[in-house]
């Protein structure tokens, strides 16, 4: 839903510092290393349980929150679970049936989104948060979303969902996620949601360090630099021998080659999403004023996911940056759950 003018003008005149913190209770599940969580405590939540398959991330849960989550959400029983207000979870992306033949939790059944669904019916929490990659919009041609959609109406709620940038929210990234909000009483509006000035990268940099610094012959800069509509300010690739029959002249950057992980971007900008998959953490980035080319580190990638310094990370290196690219955004999570709050959507 677009901001519209009756948003707008409510907006104009909310500030953070109205912002009244409520104690409300909810669940993490899917919980990874605990990042909707952090987002939610900061907006007054208190967790009273939380599940992660994934013995690594639990770990990494545990040392940061003292509490083991839950292993396999299949195996939550709904009727033993403490009362809460608010639901979240960000869940993977699986095909659903749709049929149109049936309904409600048939659609469902054999998927994970089954499992939310059980415990929303049990338990009935007020508001429903559920976090998922951009792709999830289009999975199955859209059919995915729309089963999600329709299971939370079919059991008793209002439904909204939006796409939104960490760009957005304060952190110097440009990863979007669908956000959907179910609610018990009226629709949540994405309108009114509080964001923040966008940053530039170098605002988020490790000051001294041991740095993987590149050699002058292992990248190329572009000659023509300019920021692009995201912030990002793509500048150079590293140098990898690649197919040039029949490129054109001044494209080679263009290359599959040349896309993730081995693209440049300046500190000036933002930086591109931190994707799960690439654990060496193969992120570049161009420091002008040193006319240098250097690796973003792990303290930095944790840092643009809005993560505090003394957050505890797995020893593993490859690990952490699994981690922190299955993870999402604090701050964003934290202006959603503020505005729960602020929308009243968690009263009684």
């Amino acid at each position: 839903m677009e901001l519209n003018l009756f948003s707008s003008v409510i907006l104009e005149n909310r500030k953070e510092s109205e912002f009244i913190k409520k104690d409300f209770t909810f669940i993490d599940l899917f919980a990874g290393i605990g990042g909707i969580r952090m987002g939610i405590q900061k907006a007054g939540g208190r967790c009273v349980f939380s599940s992660e398959i994934d013995l690594k991330a639990a770990k990494v849960y545990k040392e940061n929150f003292l509490e083991n989550p839950l292993g396999d959400v299949t195996q939550i029983n709904p009727q033993q679970l403490p009362s809460f207000d608010l639901l979240s979870a960000g869940f993977p992306c699986q095909p659903f049936s749709i049929s149109g033949k049936k309904r409600g939790f048939e659609d469902t059944r054999g998927t994970l989104f089954f499992d939310i669904c059980r415990i929303i019916d049990e338990k009935k929490p007020k508001v429903v948060l559920l976090e998922n990659v951009k792709h999830l919009m289009h999975h199955d041609k859209g059919n995915t979303l729309k089963v999600i959609l329709r299971n939370l109406i079919d059991l008793g709620y209002n439904v909204n969902y939006k796409l939104l940038n960490a760009k957005d929210f304060g952190v110097p990234q440009n990863r979007e996620r669908i956000i959907i909000v179910a609610s018990k009483k009226d629709n949540f509006d994405f309108g009114l949601i509080n964001k923040s000035i966008a940053t530039q990268l170098r605002d988020y940099l490790d000051i001294d360090g041991e740095f993987e610094i590149l050699s002058k012959n292992d990248y190329t800069l572009l000659d023509n630099i300019r920021e692009q509509e995201s912030g990002l300010i793509f500048c150079g690739y590293r140098n990898k021998n690649i197919w040039k029959k029949g490129i054109r002249e001044n494209t080679l950057h263009l290359s599959r080659v040349h896309r993730q992980p081995n693209r440049i971007y300046s500190i000036d900008g933002i930086h591109p999403t931190i994707p799960s998959q690439e654990s060496s953490g193969r992120f570049f980035i161009y420091i002008p004023e040193k006319d240098i080319v250097r690796k973003l580190t792990i303290n930095e990638c944790y840092r643009i996911m809005g993560f505090p310094n003394d957050f505890i990370k797995d020893k593993s290196l490859s690990e952490s940056y699994k981690q922190i690219g299955n993870s999402v955004c604090v701050n964003m999570i934290e202006s959603i759950a503020k505005e729960i709050v602020m929308q009243g959507l968690l009263d009684d």
